[in-house]
């Protein structure tokens, strides 16, 4: 019997059951009693260890590689895997690595782990604002650590890196720079980090008392080419931004090429600030300002967790939202007066503007 069918037994749901069996004080003392009763009653255990005995499982974790990225050589897995691996060297665990072609196939990919594989549990990012995988992990009372919140639920283990603070920043810190045109180009919103960001990007301008255009929100594939295709969009437009937050490094070195084939010149003519500190970023010209983001670090931890929750601990005790650093370079300029700039807002004779050079 699962979480699920044991709930559904009690005419209770999921997270009251939950709840009650790890002694939370939010609920009842007549129903926590009468979970227990029914626990002991019927043999049902918390416990994902004893779990495990029951499904004679093979002590094993999976590490999912999550669309929309799949690639396992990506730094962002990379680096995750390697604080995976360091949390569980010794814990008698082995890691497997599997991953899913689309975001459409993704949960099949997690039932046939579980299914077939019988892995223990599993450990997977980019985490949705309605995402299916908790949904099921969840109803299904299979032990998880997610890197991310998610709109599904707020009842399971995750760590985060607040991309909201992201958005934020890097827009403020274009607005304390002069710029007033400013672009947010990021990852499709229905990721969670990505619609965080959009969040921080609007509360800087809100606070700013600057107008927000949604002409300036671009939504782009995670990729070089994504960012430079919205590079060119926006560019094109009739009053184009003259500094751009990306959500992600790989869509930000994408701005930067575009915008160098427009002819203008990235961190000079068009500020530019990446979202998670992808290693390359401080090699390309202009060196890209960006945040702070600890994969491996955050790979350990969620391992950690996974081993604490094994333990007993509550999933509400085993969540984590870190704040990122800004880490700034060369590519967030300030805002320049041109010629071009300067004819569209027809300033007066008497004040001319002065050029501010990065």
């Amino acid at each position: 019997m699962n979480i699920h069918e044991f709930a559904a037994m009690l005419k209770l749901s999921i997270s009251t059951v939950s709840k009650a069996l790890n002694g939370r004080e939010d609920v009842s003392p007549a129903t926590r009693k009468r979970v227990l009763e029914a626990a002991e009653q019927h043999g049902f255990s918390p416990d994902p260890a004893a779990r495990r005995l029951r499904r004679q499982s093979a002590d094993t974790i999976a590490f999912v590689v999550s669309a929309p990225q799949t690639s396992f050589a990506h730094p962002f897995f990379l680096d995750m895997l390697m604080g995976v691996n360091d949390a569980l060297d010794n814990s008698g665990y082995q890691v497997i690595v599997a991953s899913a072609r689309s975001v459409e196939a993704e949960l099949d990919v997690f039932k046939r782990l579980i299914e077939r594989q019988r892995v223990d549990a599993l450990l997977f990012g980019r985490t949705r604002r309605q995402d299916e995988r908790i949904a099921y992990l969840l109803d299904n009372d299979i032990p998880f650590v997610a890197f991310g919140r998610s709109e599904t639920s707020d009842d399971f283990p995750y760590v985060d890196i607040d991309h909201r603070v992201v958005g934020r920043a890097g827009c403020a810190r274009f607005i304390a720079l002069g710029h007033r045109r400013i672009a947010l180009v990021h990852a499709p919103e229905y990721l969670m980090f990505s619609h965080l960001e959009h969040q921080g990007y609007a509360d800087a301008l809100r606070a700013a008392g600057i107008k927000f255009d949604k002409a300036l929100c671009v939504e782009a594939a995670i990729s070089e080419e994504g960012g430079a295709d919205a590079a060119r969009r926006l560019l094109e437009l009739p009053d184009p931004p003259t500094a751009i937050v990306c959500g992600h490094d790989l869509i930000a070195l994408g701005v930067l090429r575009g915008i160098a084939e427009t002819g203008k010149v990235p961190g000079r003519d068009v500020g530019v600030i990446g979202g998670d500190n992808h290693p390359i970023g401080r090699y390309v010209q202009p060196a890209l300002t960006t945040f702070t983001a600890e994969t491996h670090r955050a790979g350990k931890r969620m391992a950690e967790m996974l081993l604490e929750r094994f333990a007993g601990k509550s999933p509400k005790d085993l969540q984590e939202v870190w704040t990122p650093e800004l880490i700034a370079r060369a590519s967030d300029g300030p805002h320049r007066v041109t010629d071009e700039n300067a004819a569209q807002s027809k300033p007066n004779p008497s004040k001319r503007g002065r050029a501010v050079r990065a």
